[in-house]
């Protein structure tokens, strides 16, 4: 009975034990239960917020995508703009390029054209129509060795015309013709005015225009050749003109002025002795007149 007493308590105490166990089990059951709920509210709630947050974020990076494009678009439009006006305005200088190489082989071909129908002037040894055509050829569209060329025959001819019409003047001068005479002498001025021979044009024209009875302009004429440095040898000549037309104009003592001039600078001119001569004329003349208004 004993054995059976103890089992029946050792069973009664298992029971107990087991019930205590079966109850903590429960509870802990319970608790994890209640761990599990909490756990899930706090996924559900951190699974919308993620979502909220992953929404927000997707429509942030969309709008900021589509900003980006938009201005990497805005400045690849602008580029390309840029390079379109770029383009058109190289576009625009090539045709204004072409157009000018047009124009410009147009204006050289009718150089080309000129300048062989002027170079036959010359080969022609035309020397007035070279003269006159020259300043046609010359503003074409010549090489430099034809502008060298064609300015270096005209230059020659014109010298030559200038040479011409001073030996025709001189020509007409000993016949008499003063009018025809003084025209050929100031075309040579007017075709080579600095030449060389120039000095002698204008003292020869001074003496044309004193025959003329224009005593005025002679006598600027040759005071133009005595101030000259060219010809040195002219200046005696000119002076005795100008004290000729100074005399003719009454001007006694500019008459007397211009012979004691060529006196006193070119003492041994073959007019020396007239020039004495003519002076001492002069001085009586100026005497006489004093003489009579004391009267």
């Amino acid at each position: 009975m004993r054995d059976a007493d103890d089992e029946i308590r050792e069973i009664k105490t298992e029971i107990i034990e087991s019930r205590g166990l079966v109850i903590k089990t429960n509870n802990l059951t319970n608790s994890l239960a209640a761990d599990i709920k909490s756990i899930a509210k706090r996924q559900a709630s951190y699974e919308r917020r993620f979502t909220l947050n992953s929404a927000i974020a997707y429509v942030l990076f969309a709008t900021l995508s589509f900003v980006g494009l938009k201005l990497w678009s805005d400045v690849r439009i602008n580029e390309i703009e840029s390079e379109k006006g770029e383009l058109g305005r190289q576009v625009k200088e090539l045709r204004q390029d072409l157009e000018e190489e047009t124009r410009r082989a147009q204006r050289r071909e009718q150089a080309e054209l000129k300048a062989a129908a002027f170079y036959d002037l010359i080969r022609k040894k035309e020397y007035t129509k070279v003269v006159e055509g020259y300043d046609d050829i010359r503003g074409e569209q010549l090489s430099k060795a034809e502008a060298e060329v064609f300015r270096d025959t005209e230059d020659r001819y014109r010298l030559q015309l200038s040479v011409n019409a001073f030996q025709s003047g001189l020509g007409l001068m000993r016949t008499g013709r003063y009018a025809e005479a003084a025209e050929s002498f100031q075309e040579s001025i007017r075709l080579k005015e600095g030449a060389a021979h120039v000095p002698a044009v204008k003292l020869n024209l001074a003496r044309a225009l004193w025959r003329l009875g224009r005593a005025g302009e002679a006598g600027i004429l040759a005071q133009e050749v005595i101030d000259q440095n060219i010809n040195r040898e002219l200046q005696a000549d000119a002076a005795w003109l100008l004290s000729e037309c100074a005399e003719d104009q009454g001007n006694i003592d500019d008459a007397r002025n211009a012979l004691r001039l060529l006196l006193r600078r070119w003492p041994r001119s073959a007019l020396v002795p007239d020039a004495r001569k003519r002076l001492g004329e002069l001085n009586v003349r100026v005497w006489k007149g004093k003489t009579k208004k004391k009267s």
